[in-house]
């Protein structure tokens, strides 16, 4: 599979594949793609698996599409305002991202639900507390709001996080939560309460507009009915 990501504030991902291969997807994430993929609705590892895509923020159900007969194409366009990665997801080497993050991937890509391990951190941490898992063999594209931001964090080093900006971490990073120190800076800073602590080692990918902060910005601005 070969695939070029296009576009900066709308991006899409256009993936060439040769005869036989699969991609996978939820339903509704596909773009436009060439007559010769055929799409398959599956729940993708029995009910169970659907369930717990369904509480890590995906459709129970997903697509997936195989190029039949020769060559085929198909586009996956982001839904939300930001940006397409791609990561090459390894056996030994997963990944946890935001809820809602998945976008496709190749058929060898496992989804599941990936709890974080402190209550206190889900509660509070912003995002809730169930998140996505990544494992499998394959690449993997993951839809992010804004830009990204990189960093590869050294065992025992940390970086705080404000509510909404993870986007993703290598599995080997451990997550918690530490309050907003001192009741006026809770109160009058602006920050919340809680800010989100992740632990290298490992890659840590930050996103610059969480949708919860545009919805926020917005909301003064939408009519309430009477």
């Amino acid at each position: 599979m070969r695939y070029q990501i296009q576009g900066e504030t709308l991006p899409v991902v256009i993936c060439e594949l040769e005869a036989g291969e699969r991609m996978i997807t939820e339903g509704g994430a596909m773009s436009w793609m060439s007559p010769n993929m055929k799409m398959e609705t599956t729940s993708n590892g029995g009910i169970g698996k659907a369930f717990g895509r369904a509480f890590s923020g995906e459709k129970m159900f997903q697509n997936i599409y195989t190029a039949q007969g020769g060559p085929g194409m198909i586009a996956f366009a982001s839904s939300f305002p930001g940006s397409i990665r791609a990561f090459e997801i390894t056996p030994g080497q997963d990944m946890i991202f935001q809820k809602s993050a998945f976008l496709a991937s190749e058929a060898g890509v496992q989804l599941s639900m990936h709890f974080r391990k402190k209550i206190g951190s889900g509660l509070f941490g912003g995002e809730g507390f169930i998140m996505q898992k990544v494992s499998g063999q394959g690449i993997m594209f993951a839809e992010f709001d804004g830009h990204v931001v990189e960093y590869e964090l050294q065992p025992g080093q940390q970086i705080v996080i404000d509510t909404g900006h993870l986007a993703a971490m290598a599995a080997t990073c451990s997550m918690d939560i530490q309050s907003v120190p001192g009741v006026k800076n809770m109160l009058f800073g602006g920050e919340g309460f809680f800010n989100t602590v992740i632990t290298g080692p490992g890659k840590v990918w930050l996103q610059t507009m969480p949708i919860s902060n545009v919805a926020g910005a917005l909301r003064p601005y939408i009519p309430t009915g009477n």
